[in-house]
């Protein structure tokens, strides 16, 4: 990595001499504009709109332009003599704790390296920080505009989140929150069951970019002359009328792609959400006058609602089989010259039980 700011940390006496890092990357694929018969790169001219002269990098300036037309310009001269306090210094305002700042004020992330002279003092401030469970609100000059920015340890580096000033962020002004929107009790209770059901750990290695990865393999065919198939549209799926079935079917699906399927609390919570309907009533009555709540019928295990998978996908006892999940669109090589399509494979048919 290369640096692109050196200054020091300002705690109260204590200087820290750093360097800064960018700590993210864009992986997008580049691209460049071309023409398309030759490939041939699309270049672009600074020019003057007054005549229509190419203008030189070194004779470019900023200009700010005024409500009636005209324009203020605006030279490196006049930014120089701005007064910037931070230039060089990464001044601690206060510390405070993490929770209290919303992440939509973070902008880009940056590693803070100590110089050879500023090591001891740098893993002394980095410590202190862990320690106290709060991070440090800097202010800091970067590309010549002063910005808030957060200091936090993370895997043992000074991590320095730039942050955006209060009248940058916008407020959300939106028709629907002046309105009285009802939520029944059953459709909240659903839609929490739903959210258990999806609960887990967060862990981004789990995640990739599929598009970025379809898109890397459809220009490596390009490059190795293969034919490319494009996979069909997914069909666009239909707006559910009813949002307790859709919550419900939401959870399903959502229990049904993972292993061990729904916790039985989730159950629950389905049941005291919508009152059950008569045919279920009357089964689950006769069930317990029999004093046998576990024993059910095909016909009832057929209809139970819960749906619960095995890791290796198939359905377990009293549960329904998860519908297969769509393959990634992959691109696939050339077909036979024939055309002919490979045989579909056939699926032997269960054996008859004979009765004794």
């Amino acid at each position: 990595m290369r640096s692109i700011w050196k200054g020091v940390i300002s705690f109260g006496l204590v200087s820290i001499p750093v360097k800064l890092y960018s700590a993210t990357e864009e992986r997008d694929v580049a691209f460049h504009q071309v023409r398309r018969s030759d490939g041939s790169r699309i270049r672009y001219k600074r020019v003057a709109a007054a005549d229509g002269d190419e203008v030189p990098y070194s004779e470019i300036a900023k200009g700010y332009e005024l409500p009636d037309g005209e324009t203020v310009v605006l030279t490196d001269e006049d930014f120089a003599n701005l007064p910037l306090s931070t230039s060089r210094a990464i001044d601690v305002l206060e510390f405070v704790p993490l929770d209290q700042v919303d992440p939509i004020y973070f902008a880009k992330s940056y590693y803070l390296e100590p110089d050879k002279t500023g090591a001891k003092p740098y893993v002394l401030l980095r410590d202190a920080l862990e320690s106290s469970g709060r991070v440090a609100l800097v202010k800091i000059a970067l590309r010549q505009r002063e910005q808030l920015a957060t200091l936090r340890v993370r895997d043992g580096v000074f991590v320095l989140e730039t942050m955006l000033w209060p009248d940058e962020v916008r407020a959300p002004d939106f028709g629907f929150l002046d309105e009285e929107i009802k939520v029944r009790p059953q459709e909240l209770a659903m839609a929490s069951s739903l959210i258990e059901t999806l609960a887990g750990d967060f862990d981004p290695t789990r995640f990739t970019d599929e598009y970025r990865a379809a898109l890397t393999e459809m220009i490596d065919a390009k490059i190795a002359g293969r034919e490319i198939v494009t996979a069909p549209a997914a069909e666009a799926a239909e707006p559910a009328g009813d949002l307790m079935a859709a919550l419900r079917a939401s959870i399903e699906a959502a229990r049904a792609g993972r292993p061990g399927g729904g916790a039985p609390a989730d159950e629950a919570a389905a049941d005291e959400a919508e009152p059950a309907e008569p045919a279920q009533a009357n089964r689950r009555a006769s069930r317990a006058r029999a004093d046998q709540p576990d024993e059910e019928s095909p016909a009832e295990g057929a209809e139970a609602d819960a749906v619960t998978t095995s890791p290796a996908g198939k359905a377990k006892p009293g549960g329904k089989k998860s519908p297969p999940k769509s393959a990634p669109a992959k691109i696939a090589p050339k077909t036979a010259a024939n055309g002919a399509k490979a045989p579909a494979k056939t699926t032997a048919k269960a054996p008859v039980r004979r009765s004794a």
